[in-house]
């Protein structure tokens, strides 16, 4: 794809850049950066699944049991893949996975703004995903650069009108991550609004990805609940016991609360300012008139990071995929370079100064989960 290589270079040069500072940080605490990056809170869980399946739990109250049922099959899939065919450990081969899975989100994000925008907004999406406050997850071993992965490309594919791949990746996105819901509900959100407009004159090949969309998270869920007994509420049921439940956003208030009244930390303010950011943006998209599947998947993606209780130092994270939000700030970005190249330059300079360091505080000095 044309310009492709230009974006992904440059996403590459920031993400690159992000790593070498951590890890400057962490030799100077005296701690190693490839442990950091890869073997990190629910780094851990997944590299356990990876090599021993699922079966842990632990248990630190009656009403506080985490068990590895959480968390979604296909990280740890891709990991045991890499690790029986290749001679890395599971945390490197979690970092392959992740830095893989980063670099194909990163061409499937460019590919959505080049389909919008053209070239120009297309290059600044990447970079701006690359540079946001929480994108040193996109180099660790987590789940989000694998769910962004299938999620861009069920998109674009989306936009194309090619249902069947759309559902497909859709249904590979719901067995990435709690979240990935997200990607099947823009499937299907489109595909009932495109039946709608046709008057129910459409194309097998758009029931056939209707049908796969919700596939993967589906299976999932019901399969976590078939093991523990109960199949339609099993799974949230594992999710209560972590601290995790959907409550329509009472929890979260009640934390900002207890923030703004007593917080003493910069994790927390952060976390609050980039949520509060994420509101503004969604709103900026829905007033760029983006299209639907876009305003869906950012839109599920944001009520369930502001809607779920618990783990509030983890919200930017869970909000990383929804890069259409960054679709305003993109443009607004190339408008600014064609206009006053030296102000974007100071922008994008600013953007990287924020990310690399704060990616580097919440890794090797916060100790706060991620």
């Amino acid at each position: 794809m044309p310009g492709a290589a230009a974006a992904l270079a440059l996403f590459t040069a920031a993400r690159l850049t992000g790593v070498a500072l951590l890890a400057l940080t962490a030799e100077v605490t005296g701690q190693q950066p490839l442990a950091l990056l890869g073997r990190s809170w629910d780094s851990l869980w997944y590299l356990g699944i990876a090599a021993h399946g699922y079966g842990r739990t632990l248990h630190f109250a009656p009403d506080i049991v985490h068990s590895d049922l959480a968390f979604f099959p296909l990280y740890p899939a891709l990991v045991r893949t890499v690790t029986t065919v290749t001679p890395l450990g599971g945390g490197a081969a979690g970092l392959v996975v992740s830095w893989t899975a980063a670099a194909v989100a990163a061409w499937g994000i460019y590919a959505v703004g080049r389909l919008l925008h053209g070239r120009a907004v297309a290059t600044a999406l990447v970079v701006l995903w690359g540079l946001l406050p929480h994108s040193i997850v996109l180099s660790m071993g987590y789940t989000e650069p694998v769910l962004t992965a299938f999620a861009a490309w069920a998109l674009y594919a989306v936009l194309r009108g090619h249902w069947r791949w759309a559902g497909a990746l859709a249904a590979l996105a719901g067995l990435s991550r709690p979240n990935g819901f997200a990607v099947a509900a823009a499937v299907l959100v489109t595909a009932a609004w495109t039946v709608w407009r046709a008057r129910g004159r459409v194309s097998h090949r758009l029931w056939t990805g209707v049908a796969l969309a919700p596939l993967g998270w589906v299976s999932y869920v019901l399969w976590v609940g078939a093991r523990t007994g109960d199949p339609l509420r099993g799974y949230f049921a594992v999710q209560r016991l972590w601290g995790s439940r959907f409550d329509f956003g009472r929890g979260s208030l009640g934390f900002v609360r207890r923030l703004l009244l007593h917080g003493d930390r910069m994790v927390f303010p952060m976390v609050l300012v980039i949520v509060a950011a994420a509101v503004v943006l969604y709103a900026l998209l829905l007033a760029d008139r983006a299209p639907l599947p876009l305003q869906v998947y950012a839109g599920v993606l944001l009520l369930i990071a502001l809607g779920g209780s618990g783990f509030f130092e983890s919200k930017p994270r869970f909000l990383l995929p929804a890069f259409p939000l960054l679709l305003p700030l993109a443009g607004a970005l190339v408008r600014t370079a064609r206009a006053r190249p030296v102000h974007a330059t100071v922008v994008v300079a600013a953007l990287a100064g924020l990310s690399y360091a704060y990616g580097a505080y919440l890794v090797v000095l916060a100790r706060t989960p991620l």
